[in-house]
């Protein structure tokens, strides 16, 4: 994957230079083109004070939802504009178009919001190239500086009410990085300058937020603890040096390639979070972003899978959408794309489009977006518009349209529709297991029309779907401890918060007649506790040893344990005996002990725990 990525950068920097070419070939002219899109642009502008207030002011998360500042659920549907990242320092298009005819064209076709990427070159004073001036064009930006030129696109951008996500791009305009730093920008260059961008627009609502780096990718890292890799941790850093320079941005952060052993696309990885997640000072702020893109950009093992693109939801749940799905987070797919001229990729976007939820149904209880892109010189995706900047690709453009919302809430598709996710599914239990099967059951959940079905997922990864309140999971190894959650859903495709984990653990599978059963005491003081566990043999023949498991979340940091064994893996804590307590004759005893610190005062800790004994 990373070489097809390679390849997929490759091609957009060569489409760039293109751009640029075009640009110095377009400037004597003096185009005309762009007065069709100002017409329908000053309609988008006569009426943006009669559109509703949803979305004014800052941003401010509360679990996977972004609120607005009146505490009404916002939805991002925008699209990205680069070209301030690129050797032009300034956005592409600008060659051919005034700066104001092109925001008010993306308005009028219901985006709400521009992600700018930029690189940090832009903080030595560049000038930008490429701009054309000729007949009253883009007046206002003559002899500007970069800055200069995007304080004129980010004031008239929320002059009409649309949004800005900012986005470092790249440390320079030379091309994209690996890690968030490079040895020409150590990281304290890039700390200084998210500090000096979120200053500037300190007081101005328009911009909602930072997006800290684009595409972190190998050897970048997850929770691995590396000050020099571990971009979960680089990420705190940059978030931290946003809000104290405006502590009411949004602060998004993408994911990496890769973690434990599974890989994604850049910037897509996000399986980490959940174990890991990023903790800022301000609370509230944090939106994860990922990364998703189709065979145009590159051939990837889950586009020729049998079950395409049925297939699809399951990748998406295990990589990114689990965030939003269990209400830990909002998830913003700041890049997706497709040049859209394969039968995959139409079905790929097409499939996407639906996971991300319609706004006619699930109003701004939504993943949140930025398509890629505006701009037609993109070499692996194409645009918007099409080559000669001002018309409009309507097919890509139409495949879009049920999850726009072009004034932030739930009426970007018709109308608000049903938006109240059913309850939470109550009393998830292990009612039984085999060296293969675990058997679980749970109690019904309400909503405001209909539970239509409830989704199991194993680990974090969706296994099935069913339309009562019980299923088996089969197909399993021996000896091994699984983690489950269920999650209802209705008839609008609202689904619920996870349940509550339960943990089971599948017998050995060699016979025997071993049994254990292990019982824990709580010593819980609010930002610590310990757990003393109690295993007994509850079989006929002596054990040979004996495994416990139980499910903690991630806020529960283990700082000690004694007399076992203590791993853990993701939420799942498991506990083996030692040489001297794993033989236990029948009805006898031991103990062991798991101290715990708390970064979350809510989280609650299992008291029900599985128990395994080999013989």
């Amino acid at each position: 994957m990373r070489t097809s990525l390679r390849r997929r950068l490759s091609h957009r920097l060569a489409a760039l230079a293109v751009g640029a070419l075009a640009a110095a070939l377009l400037l004597p002219a003096a185009p005309a083109a762009h007065a069709a899109p100002s017409a329908a642009g000053s309609t988008a502008s006569a009426t943006a004070a009669t559109t509703a207030t949803a979305g004014s002011g800052y941003w401010h998360t509360s679990g996977r939802r972004i609120l607005d500042e009146a505490g009404n659920p916002v939805r991002i549907a925008g699209i990205n504009w680069f070209g301030f990242e690129t050797s032009n320092y300034v956005p592409h298009g600008l060659w051919s178009r005034d700066y104001k005819s092109m925001i008010d064209q993306m308005k009028s076709l219901g985006y709400n919001t521009i992600r700018m990427p930029y690189s940090d070159d832009i903080f030595k004073g560049t000038s930008p190239s490429s701009i054309n001036t000729s007949s009253g064009m883009n007046a206002d930006l003559v002899g500007l500086n970069s800055l200069g030129v995007m304080d004129k696109l980010v004031n008239y951008a929320g002059s009409i009410g649309m949004k800005v996500i900012l986005d470092r791009h790249r440390p320079d305009s030379g091309g994209q990085s690996a890690l968030w730093y490079t040895s020409a920008v150590p990281e304290s260059t890039w700390l200084a300058n998210l500090k000096s961008i979120a200053a500037r627009y300190a007081g101005n609502s328009a911009v909602i937020g930072i997006d800290l780096h684009n595409e972190p990718h190998d050897p970048a890292c997850w929770g691995c603890g590396d000050q020099a890799t571990d971009w979960r941790l680089a990420a705190q850093r940059g978030g931290e040096a946003v809000l104290s320079a405006n502590p009411k941005l949004l602060v998004f952060v993408e994911g990496v390639q890769s973690f434990n052993g599974s890989s994604y696309w850049w910037g897509g990885n996000l399986q980490g979070a959940g174990q890991y997640p990023v903790q800022l000072s301000v609370a509230d702020r944090v939106v994860y972003s990922a990364h998703d893109y189709a065979t145009s950009v590159a051939q990837q093992t889950w586009f020729s899978d049998p079950s395409f693109p049925s297939n699809m939801p399951g990748i998406w749940d295990k990589n990114w959408g689990y965030l939003f799905n269990q209400n830990i987070a909002p998830v913003w797919v700041g890049e997706f794309g497709t040049t859209l001229q394969s039968a995959v990729d139409q079905t790929w976007l097409k499939a996407l489009v639906q996971y991300l939820r319609p706004t006619a149904t699930a109003g701004a209880d939504s993943f949140q977006w930025t398509f890629w892109s505006w701009n037609p010189n993109s070499g692996d995706t194409g645009g918007i518009l099409n080559d000669d900047w001002t018309t409009v690709n309507t097919v890509k453009d139409a495949y879009l349209a049920s999850i726009k919302a072009p004034n932030f809430g739930g009426g970007g598709g018709g109308g608000t529709g049903d938006v109240q996710a059913p309850s939470v599914p109550g009393g998830l239990t292990v009612t039984g297991s085999t060296a293969s099967s675990v058997s679980l059951s749970w109690t019904a959940s309400t909503d405001d029309t209909a539970v239509t079905g409830y989704d199991v997922y194993r680990g974090g990864v969706k296994v099935a779907s069913v339309t009562g309140t019980s299923y088996s999971d089969s197909g399993l190894s021996a000896a091994t401890t699984y983690s489950y959650t269920v999650r209802a859903k209705d008839a609008a495709g609202n689904v619920s918060a996870a349940s509550a984990a339960v943990s089971a653990t599948t017998s050995p599978g060699g016979g025997g007649n071993a049994g254990c059963s292990a019982v824990v005491s709580l010593n819980d003081w609010g930002s610590g506790l310990t757990a003393t566990v109690t295993v007994t043999n509850t079989g006929s023949a002596p054990t040979k040893g004996w495994q416990v498991s139980w499910s903690w979340p991630s806020s529960l940091q283990i700082s000690g344990s004694w007399s076992a064994n203590v791993s853990r893996s993701g939420q799942v804590v498991t506990a083996t005996d030692l040489a001297y307590n794993g033989v236990l004759a029948p009805n006898a005893s031991t103990g062991f002990g798991v101290q715990a610190t708390r970064t979350d005062a809510s989280a609650s800790a299992a008291t029900t725990v599985a128990c395994t004994a080999t013989s």
